[in-house]
Order: structure tokens, then C-alpha cells, then sequence
């Protein structure tokens, strides 16, 4: 494939490094970067990536600005760690890793068959994000992405400084993923793909290694604007545009408090995340489910819990069955709160002993949530220990 300079293109190792300059940056000519690149995307998919494309660590300075527009508006107002210096910080790559030279931004697509149980009379069940089905996407996208960087380090035989980014860390994946070519926003605030919609979980590596951009998509939601009345507290303001506070994801999984009593009866059956406006979103209908193994139901957590034993859970037990899920976001307390909204709302008489047990309970956030419930349900029972608490 050709010989330049101190850096040898093989059919075994796209870069080989003579070990004078092992540790030293070497520029790369237009056709080596381009074939890296195409070695990266060819081992990404290997270690079950489903797409992969790349953008400069340049800084977003649109995306800055809206963040503190929203900021200033309030929109964001119940995360508090979410502030104008994390807007600042996350509007440069560099922030975060001063050498970076290129963003690879990943995605793997987390839809797999339908696996939701309707609660039915007696067996009151709630409802999880998609993404919560199966693993951790954190812990897997953590492992892959550092075996990718590996995998560069290999190519080039030298040192490269990296950072591997999976939603914690102080950048928009959204942005990234949109500059790098992955998909377009959606007016539910959501990244769109073209082949996998927007059930795709993001991820970036930064490298200190300078490779050739990719286009961004050149589309957007046309007319359609299926995702805003389907909200059912009204979230998404506008479009492109979503009140976090409103949102049934923020209200089930970040909010520590009280979920407000106008907001409860518009939650369902949710108890972590929401999908309703991805449901509804027509790309997604035509979505390719992959079936990631990582993300399939796993035995314990899936789609549809029990609500009772969900209300009913120790908090050793909660801990011990969602060890490797998301739904450790919630907390104990957090998911027995949020048991008890979705018991209230399904209405099934037979959550009225679980619920009395609750108000026994020693967090005060789980014995107002389940007072509320009983008094959505009704009947002799509920309204006798109603009755006897006050």
C-alpha cells in the first residue's frame, strides 16, 4: 500500500511505527488518515459499535449558547449541577482533553424485540425506557471504547492520548454525534439516524490524533411534529425545545423530591424513563432492531416490573437487582416513589395492601406518594387507613 517517511502502510497493521519515533506524533498524508479511519470504523463495528464517524475537536459555540439560553429560562432548572460553567465546559472538546485532535463519535442501536407485559387484573406492572431494558450502557460503551483506543494505539505504535466519553462527562453527545454526520436533531430533542432512529446510545473517544472530518446530515423533521402532542405533562415546548422539568424521564429518574401532584396522574405507568415520544416518531417505526445482547431484558430488571415488589423492595434487594442497570439512577426511594404514582394511576384495587404497607414507611417521600395513590383508588380499604394516618 506504500512506504513514506518513517511510517510503513501494511496489510496487517495500517500504521507501523519505527520504534526511534514510537512515541513521537507523526503527521499523516491525506490517504493514511483516510485508510485509519476506515480501520476504525472497520474495528468499531467489530467490537459492536453500529456506527461510527468522526468530527474535529473544534468548539460548539451554537450549542453553548442554547444550553445557556435554557439555562437562563429556567428549562433546566431542577438539575443543579447542570450550570453556565458546565455549559462553558461543554462547549469545547479541548475543556475536557487539551490535545484532542478529533472526536470519534459511536452509536449503538439499544432497540430489540418488544418485550412489554400489559399489567392485567391483579399483576399491576410498570413501564421502563428502552434503554434500561438490559445493561448498563455506561459499563458497556466504557470497555469498548477504551479496546477501540487500543486498537488506534496498535495502528499508529505509538502513545495516544485519549478520552473515553459515555454521557457523564461534560460534552453533548447530541452535538457531537450531529456534527460528526450520525443523525439530525429531531423535534423531540432526540439524535435521528436514518437506519436506527433515535433508540441509539452515544459515546465518544477523543484522540490526539488529527483525522479527516465527516459531513453532517443534511436533513430534518420536515412537518412532522407527531413527538409534541403525544407528551402527555407537555414537555416539549416548541420544537427542538423541551422543558426538562415537565419531562416524565427527568420526573422518574433525576428528581429526588416529590413528583408535583399536577404532574402524577400524567406520568401512567412509567416508573424510569419515558419513550412516548419516540414511540410515535414515524423514523422510528421503521427503525432495524439489532438486538444487542447487552441491552435485551435481563432477568430481574426488563421492561415491565412488578409494581408491588417494586414498591415492596428492601433497599439491599434494589440494590443487588439493578447492580448493573440504569435504573440505579433512581435510587431506592426514588423507584418505591415512583411505584406508588403508577399503582395510584393503573387503579387496581389489588395495590391497596402494598400501598397501606407503605404508608408505614420510614421515607416521607414514599408514604405521601403512596397516600396519594390510595386516594386514587379508592374504596373502604384505602379510604380506612387514609383515615387512620391523619
Amino acid at each position: 500500500m506504500g512506504h513514506i517517511g518513517e511510517v510503513r502502510v501494511t496489510a496487517t497493521s495500517v500504521f507501523s511505527i519505527e520504534e526511534s519515533v514510537a512515541n513521537q506524533a507523526v503527521d499523516l498524508t491525506p490517504g493514511e488518515a483516510e485508510a485509519l479511519k476506515a480501520e476504525i470504523v472497520r474495528r468499531a463495528h467489530e467490537l459492536g459499535f453500529d456506527l461510527a464517524r468522526f468530527t474535529t475537536a473544534e468548539p460548539f459555540p451554537e450549542t453553548q449558547k442554547v444550553l445557556e439560553e435554557r439555562i437562563e429560562a429556567g428549562l433546566l432548572s431542577g438539575l443543579a449541577w447542570f450550570t453556565a460553567e458546565r455549559a462553558s465546559i461543554a462547549g469545547s472538546p479541548r475543556n475536557l482533553m487539551p490535545s484532542a485532535q478529533t472526536v470519534v463519535s459511536l452509536g449503538i442501536s439499544y432497540l430489540s424485540d418488544d418485550a412489554v407485559i400489559p399489567s392485567e387484573p391483579g399483576s399491576p406492572r410498570g413501564r421502563v425506557a428502552r434503554y434500561a431494558w438490559g445493561l448498563d450502557y455506561h459499563e458497556v460503551f466504557k470497555d469498548k471504547l477504551w479496546a477501540l483506543h487500543a486498537f488506534v494505539q496498535e495502528q499508529l505504535g505509538r502513545h495516544v492520548e485519549a478520552r473515553a466519553l459515555a454521557d457523564t462527562a461534560r460534552i453533548v453527545d447530541r452535538a457531537v454525534a450531529q456534527r460528526a454526520g450520525l443523525g439530525w436533531y429531531g423535534k423531540n430533542t432526540n439524535l435521528l439516524n436514518r437506519e436506527y432512529g433515535s433508540w441509539v446510545l452515544l459515546g465518544e473517544l477523543l484522540l490526539d490524533v488529527a483525522l479527516p472530518p465527516d459531513d453532517e446530515v443534511r436533513t430534518n423533521c420536515g412537518s412532522c411534529s407527531r413527538c409534541m402532542p403525544a407528551c402527555p405533562t407537555g414537555a416539549l415546548i416548541a420544537p427542538g425545545v423541551l422543558d426538562n422539568n415537565k419531562c416524565i424521564s427527568y420526573l422518574t429518574i433525576e428528581l429526588r423530591g416529590p413528583i408535583p401532584r399536577e404532574l402524577r396522574s400524567s406520568i401512567g405507568d412509567w416508573v424510569f424513563g419515558c419513550d412516548i415520544c419516540q414511540d410515535v416518531c414515524p423514523v422510528n417505526r421503521k427503525a432495524k432492531a439489532m438486538n444487542h445482547v447487552e441491552f435485551a431484558p435481563q432477568q430481574g430488571i426488563g421492561a415491565s416490573p412488578s409494581l408491588i415488589e417494586l414498591l415492596d423492595i428492601s433497599e439491599d434487594n434494589f440494590k443487588g437487582r439493578f447492580r448493573h442497570s440504569p435504573v440505579k439512577r433512581t435510587r431506592w426511594i426514588g423507584m418505591r416513589r415512583n411505584a406508588a404514582v403508577a399503582l395510584g394511576n393503573i387503579g387496581d384495587p389489588s395495590a391497596v395492601p402494598a400501598l397501606v404497607r407503605a404508608l408505614g414507611s420510614e421515607p416521607e417521600l414514599v408514604r405521601g406518594h403512596a397516600a396519594w395513590a390510595l386516594g386514587r383508588i379508592g374504596g373502604d380499604e384505602a379510604e380506612a387507613a387514609l383515615s387512620a394516618r391523619q
